[in-house]
């Protein structure tokens, strides 16, 4: 079954599934490093490795990174844009790196997106639930072709009529086939018998503490925003559209 991912990607190599192959464990050194760059009003604190598929998963108050060489990979809430071309500019090219590839999915709400930049500016940026088009920016690659000519349909539960407004393939397969193609990376959907499964790829994991937050009064908790929002950008912006089967 597919489950929940939110992840960057920055890439320096031809062939970076080559990569993972050979190095499956992240540099600890360079995780800890890159976490306390990217997040320097935090306090990163360490938290046992985990396999990328559970990383993806990106609870909030957690990152996962991992450092391959070549291969780095951050995995975060922050990272569940309904619009990924918006992505801000540091997340973008921290590194420098000549791709950046952002892949999120959500199947609570049939919802998933993609993006790639290279050298930092945006190449494509996609978007959708299984009835609304969110974000169609650039364009379409040759592996999309097989999804647009309905290729791969959405598989739709007995006895459910599919609504006449949906796309022609579910986008949370679209997206995890953005992430086999760019990276060789399998989420256990759409894999294919050359994918890296996401289960054999350890990535570190840090606990973000705000030193700020931990000073708060008390009598702020009750005006937070409700739980069933928090760390959740991507839910707040799909309420904005009515439907979905």
């Amino acid at each position: 079954m597919l489950g929940k991912f939110s992840t960057i990607w920055y890439v320096d190599v031809p062939d970076p599934a080559q990569v993972l192959r050979d190095y499956p464990d992240s540099d600890a050194d360079a995780a800890a490093a890159l976490a306390a760059r990217m997040f320097p009003d935090h306090d990163a604190a360490h938290r046992p490795p985990v396999p990328l598929r559970q990383a993806a998963a990106a609870r909030p108050g957690l990152v996962s990174i991992g450092c391959f060489g070549p291969v780095t990979v951050v995995c975060t809430p922050e990272l569940s844009l309904a619009r990924p071309g918006t992505l801000s500019p540091n997340w973008i090219r921290p590194l420098a790196a000549e791709h950046s590839y952002l892949i999120a999915a959500d199947p609570a709400n049939r919802w998933g997106s993609f993006a790639q930049w290279e050298r930092g500016e945006l190449r494509r940026a996609f978007s959708a639930t299984r009835v609304h088009i969110i974000e169609d920016d650039g364009l379409p690659q040759p592996w999309e072709l097989p999804f647009w000519s309905g290729e791969h349909p959405i598989s739709h539960d007995p006895g459910v009529l599919p609504n006449p407004q949906s796309l022609p393939f579910d986008p949370q397969h679209f997206a995890v086939n953005a992430s086999a193609e760019w990276l060789g990376i399998g989420y256990g959907a759409t894999d294919s018998g050359d994918d890296i499964n996401a289960d054999k790829l350890t990535v570190c994991c840090f606990e973000l503490r705000n030193p700020a937050a931990q000073t708060r009064s008390p009598d702020l908790v009750g005006e937070a925003e409700p739980a069933a929002t928090q760390g959740n950008p991507v839910l707040r912006m799909l309420r904005r559209f009515v439907g979905g089967d």
